[in-house]
């Protein structure tokens, strides 16, 4: 049954409706063009839902809460830093009505005030379900449950955030992050040490027990002699990088206290994977994860998880059947690594600095090497950190937002640069 059957052309649509209508083929248009998800003219059992996306800020429970209101819900597909989801619903007269009901329904996102507004359209595949879940990188393990809750709360407690440090740099605000050095300090404009300049007192007496725990389980080889501990408000992250090869020895651990966090690990290669860090665990990273795959924390305030209690660990991405969001905590780092005295002679040559000399970059004269240069380190680093972006990007600026709201009913906006589209659904009443 085609929809114009369901919706007779000869029946007269309101202005609001005709606006609606207009909306939602833009959310048709714009889910071909930009994921290759395409919709049908036709009732089935499934519905894509432009905007209703965790990467939108919309949680499981929120989107669940509302599409079951039409029928029992077979499949709730919920993809990472997506800002649309798909639902399967057990009849198509369900999936019907929920196409008919809750097609342009605002939703007010949870712990926020902003607006999103749900565009439903059909289709017969969900290019989802067959994704391969991504496998950790090769030498990266998480150990839960590294120390106590009591261990935890006395750790944190050892920490003296406004003592008045007799080294200069050992502490530091990074964009009003705490961060504290020992042994030597981290430097992030490089992410490297001075060897020369060791801080006096070396690691701290309460890391001890930590430390040979660590090493009598086989966590690590040599004791560090290098410690960063790290502040992290909600919303608070750090650029991906590799810690620089020459600097450090191979193993580096990273204890997460006050907090669970999403890391996020990239391969040069584009492989990507979204590693949970439950609270109170270790992070151990070598071999190929140490020194080939970037790793970061995108600054958010939510991250994106598994749902089921019990499957906190390991790859978030595994089954987006079970994905939600998660509100961060005030979470504490403690990462301690080896400084390192010799030339490093891993395995990854091309991308150490022991091994491999940057050459200065030359200047091309013709069109053919001026596009090769703007394809590299242009549209390449886009694509790259195009995720990042937006995931940085999605609340919309309140200085843009009365502006919107200022333009008079039925105006016509051109956002060029959109981004990911943040302010679409700001105010109905315009054509954007």
């Amino acid at each position: 049954m085609e929809l114009d059957d369901i919706s007779p052309q000869s029946q007269k649509l309101s202005k609001a409706e005709k606006k609606l209508r207009q909306k939602q083929m833009k959310a048709r248009y714009t889910l071909l063009r930009h994921e290759g998800i395409e919709c049908v003219s036709y009732p089935t059992k499934s519905l894509v839902i432009a905007n209703g996306g965790l990467g939108n800020g919309v949680s499981r429970y929120q989107l669940h809460s509302v599409v079951e209101e039409c029928g029992l819900v077979e499949t709730l597909l919920m993809p990472p830093n997506k800002p649309y989801s798909f639902v399967q619903y057990g009849r198509t007269a369900d999936s019907k009505q929920a196409y008919d009901v809750l097609n342009g329904k605002e939703l007010i996102l949870e712990n926020s005030s902003q607006k999103v507004v749900l565009y439903f359209n059909f289709v017969e595949k969900v290019p989802w379900e067959d994704m391969t879940p991504p496998v950790l990188p090769p030498g990266l393990r998480v150990i839960e449950e590294l120390v106590s809750a009591d261990e935890e709360k006395e750790l944190l407690e050892s920490i003296n955030w406004t003592e008045d440090e007799v080294v200069p740099h050992a502490q530091k605000s990074l964009k009003h992050r705490k961060v504290k050095h020992f042994g030597y300090e981290f430097r992030y404009d490089n992410n490297n040490v001075d060897r020369d300049q060791p801080l006096p007192g070396g690691l701290p007496d309460f890391c001890n027990t930590i430390l040979a725990k660590c090493l009598k389980m086989g966590y690590i080889n040599e004791k560090p002699d290098q410690l960063t501990i790290n502040q992290y408000e909600p919303g608070q992250g750090i650029p991906p990088h590799i810690d620089t090869h020459s600097a450090f020895e191979d193993e580096i651990i990273s204890l997460s206290l006050g907090a669970e966090i999403v890391m996020d690990f990239k391969h040069p290669d584009g492989r990507t994977a979204a590693v949970m860090l439950p609270q109170r665990s270790l992070l151990v990273m070598s071999g190929e994860s140490r020194y080939l795959w970037t790793h970061g924390i995108t600054p958010r305030k939510f991250d994106v998880v598994q749902a089921s209690e019990g499957e906190k660990i390991g790859s978030i991405t595994a089954d987006i059947r079970n994905l939600t969001l998660n509100k961060r905590g005030k979470r504490v780092s403690f990462t301690f690594r080896k400084v390192k005295r010799n030339p490093c002679c891993c395995s990854y040559p091309s991308i150490c600095d022991s091994q491999h000399k940057e050459m200065a970059p030359s200047f091309h004269n013709s069109d053919k090497d001026a596009s090769m240069l703007e394809q590299k380190y242009v549209h390449e680093v886009y694509e790259d950190i195009a995720i990042h972006f937006s995931n940085t990007r999605h609340s919309p600026w309140p200085q843009v937002v009365e502006f919107l709201k200022g333009l008079p009913h039925g105006a016509v906006v051109a956002d060029i640069g959109c981004g990911n589209g943040k302010y679409l659904g700001i105010c109905k009443d315009l054509y954007m």
